[in-house]
């Protein structure tokens, strides 16, 4: 099975961590993982990526990176 298409990070320039926020109301990350993004392995990545999708997806909502472009 090969992994979805994705761009390289979940973020759309719409950062609420940097003022303060625990979860990014852009993207849904925490701010652990926006901070350790390019830190992280591939592995570690697909988690949150299939964490983040599962809850867009509850939410009945289109993920927004993509969204974007």
């Amino acid at each position: 099975m090969s992994k979805p298409e994705r761009p390289d990070t979940p973020c759309i320039a719409v950062c609420s961590t940097a003022l303060g926020d625990d979860v990014c109301r852009g993207c849904g990350r925490s701010v652990q993982e926006v901070a350790m993004w390019v830190m992280l392995g591939d592995d570690e990545k697909e988690a949150v990526w299939q964490r983040l999708e599962q809850f867009w997806a509850e939410r009945n909502l289109v993920p927004p990176w993509e969204r974007r472009g």
